[in-house]
């Protein structure tokens, strides 16, 4: 415990007298440490009360953390207050005011007269909860930095006067990164993710293009159709979860780049494949999907550790418009690559482009800052200062969990899942994610068989127009990101934001497929999926963006569960609309997705929030 440590007695800081001992609850205003409530000994000179306490933990890296004052309830506050011995209240008691923590435990003297006093101890394990040390520990942080004004209750020691703050690391990091120029870290990490979600895409959507001719070869119907599109989607549930665990335990590095590895050789062995009959063909597109399943939680979890929240909208953003720029290129290059080589020539070339990304992501990518050597001291300190993802963040409280965090039981490699599946802000991800990708897949997976079946378009028209739409997704996308980022970094609630930017992500399509069953002309029909899949694109700066305001901790894990209900829906819209065009209309389809759609708004509306809910 650390104000009952034997070095410690008789210091200045602790004083005699503690019904003396009352300080403002509120007095670190810039964010520097944390505050944890340290039960006191009447044996160490003070009687049971609440004694302020500043404190900043280290970890093996430079960090800092946000000063947050809890409820005022001694039961659960983390807040506690002190000031100096022979200090009246009516006089002016000097708030406590954290320093820079010193390494030999040494008292310093300010220019005023007034001492601050500066404690140091190393730490050998991690503190509990309530600030006591852990079993066999000697001290619960390290270095821990303690300060109140001196034992002087002259006017000068009043609160103007004597107190001083300290500047912790991270906030030092952070100016200095904003005076550098140059190529940051960082965006290495989002730049190789980027292209990674390129690469997904291309590998999906290829089939989307390639399924006409061989609907031909193979005389496949719709239905058959519809079980070839889905097959995909019964590989990718699978590791949506499972990704997001190995990330948090492995490290997103690993995970990601075996991920990309794994669906790139199942891409290329698509056309023998297929060449050995329907079940052969299912199985190989199911591997695919196990190898795509582990991308956007294990990118989800190196975000987490690399971006800062300030950043996180757009990069998130921009990874995401790697799927649209992927989508793009596949489209687009797929028909005069099926003209001029055949079908199975779009697997074998996308597939190998896989396994280059591996070898650069291999050379170029860490886990986190901590692990990175490449890395600059300055930049590091910022990201680890302006990220909350480790499990040393200082407490923020949660405006849905009546002012604090529900807090896991456990080490941060033991997943929570009673904790993660009680709470309605999680499940308003997941039913929404369904929602919301319903309506995405059915567009992503049919849409050139629309343009064919419907406006009659041959094949390389069919799946040029189909890049028109995945243009204007890229497009939302980063000036959703970028419109999400200013609007918090103008002070507007996070919350509110994110349910914005949602709320266009499901009434916009909704809208614009609503108008396609009155349209007739090829350009209308293509004007509306563009207005459908740009306003589609704001939920990456809504639903997208969530799990990591929710539980940053969990971000792998939360993004697993949410998109496994998100496959869910590829797979049942796939089926479905297989099915329902061997003896109905597009109308019928589109129909069902814009019911889920308004469903996703009132869902997200209801029960959604932009605060942090896990600690």
């Amino acid at each position: 415990m650390l104000l009952a440590q034997p070095h410690m007695r008789g210091r200045p800081v602790l004083g005699t007298d503690a019904q003396t001992m009352v300080g403002p609850p509120n007095v670190m205003q810039r964010r520097v440490c944390s505050r944890r409530a340290f039960p006191v000994h009447p044996q160490f000179g003070l009687a049971p009360h609440r004694t302020q306490v500043l404190m900043c933990s280290t970890v093996p890296r430079p960090t800092s953390f946000k000063a947050k004052a809890l409820s005022s309830d001694s039961s659960k506050s983390s807040s506690l207050e002190t000031s100096s011995a022979g200090t009246s209240g009516s006089n002016g008691t000097s708030p406590v005011a954290g320093t820079e923590a010193g390494s030999n435990g040494r008292t310093e003297s300010s220019s005023n007269g007034t001492q601050d006093a500066v404690l140091s101890t190393p730490s050998t394990s991690g503190s509990s909860r309530d600030g006591s040390p852990s079993p066999g520990s000697s001290s619960s942080l390290s270095p821990t930095s303690v300060a109140t004004s001196s034992s002087n209750s002259s006017p000068s020691t009043s609160s103007s006067g004597s107190s001083r703050s300290s500047v912790s690391s991270g906030d030092k990091g952070k100016g200095m990164l904003e005076k550098e120029s140059g190529w940051r870290r960082r965006w290495t990490i989002v730049l190789l993710c980027f292209f990674a979600f390129m690469l997904c895409n291309m590998d999906r959507v290829n089939m989307s293009v390639a399924i006409l001719p061989m609907k031909a070869e193979f005389g496949w119907d719709s239905a058959t159709m519809g079980f070839v599109q889905s097959s995909f989607f019964w590989g990718y549930l699978l590791t949506q979860v499972a990704g997001g665990i190995w990330a948090d335990r492995f490290g997103g590095k690993l995970v990601l780049g075996l991920g990309v590895l794994w669906w790139s050789a199942a891409t290329a062995l698509t056309p023998w494949a297929a060449s050995q009959g329907l079940p052969t063909l299912l199985a190989a597109r199911a591997l695919m999907g196990i190898g795509e399943g582990v991308a956007m939680p294990a990118m989800n979890t190196l975000l987490s550790k690399w971006v800062p929240v300030k950043e996180r909208s757009r990069s998130l953003a921009l990874v995401y418009s790697g799927m649209f720029l992927g989508s793009i290129l596949g489209l687009s290059t797929s028909p005069q690559m099926i003209v001029s080589m055949g079908w199975p020539s779009l697997f074998h070339i996308f597939g190998s482009l896989g396994i280059i990304w591996f070898f650069a992501w291999q050379l170029k990518s860490s886990s986190s800052p901590e692990e990175d050597n490449k890395v600059s001291g300055e930049e590091r300190e910022y990201v680890m200062a302006n990220t909350v993802s480790s499990a040393t963040s200082e407490a923020q409280p949660a405006a849905a969990g009546g002012g604090h965090f529900a807090e896991p039981v456990g080490n941060a490699t033991q997943i929570p899942w009673k904790l993660l599946l009680s709470r309605k802000e999680v499940w308003a991800i997941i039913v929404c994610h369904f929602c919301h990708n319903f309506g995405t897949f059915i567009l992503l997976t049919w849409m050139p068989s629309y343009y064919n079946q419907v406006l009659h378009l041959d094949l390389t028209k069919s799946s040029l127009l189909s890049v028109l739409p995945w243009m204007t997704m890229a497009l939302c996308a980063n000036l959703g990101g970028w419109l999400a980022d200013s609007l918090v970094d103008r002070g507007a609630s996070v919350t509110a934001v994110r349910k914005g930017m949602q709320t266009v992500g499901f009434l916009g399509p909704a809208f614009f497929l609503s108008q396609l069953s009155g349209v007739s002309s090829v350009y209308a029909a293509v004007g509306c999926m563009m207005g459908a899949q740009g306003l589609d694109a704001f939920s990456q700066s809504g639903l997208y963006s969530n799990h990591q305001d929710i539980g940053p901790r969990y971000a792998g894990v939360l993004l697993g569960l949410s998109n496994t209900a998100g496959v869910l829906a590829g797979v049942v819209g796939s089926l479905a609309t297989g099915y329902i065009l061997q003896n109905g209309t597009w109308s019928q389809v589109w129909q069902m997705a814009i019911a889920l759609y308004l469903v996703g708004t009132v869902v997200w509306n209801t029960f959604s929030t932009g605060e942090r809910v896990f600690d």
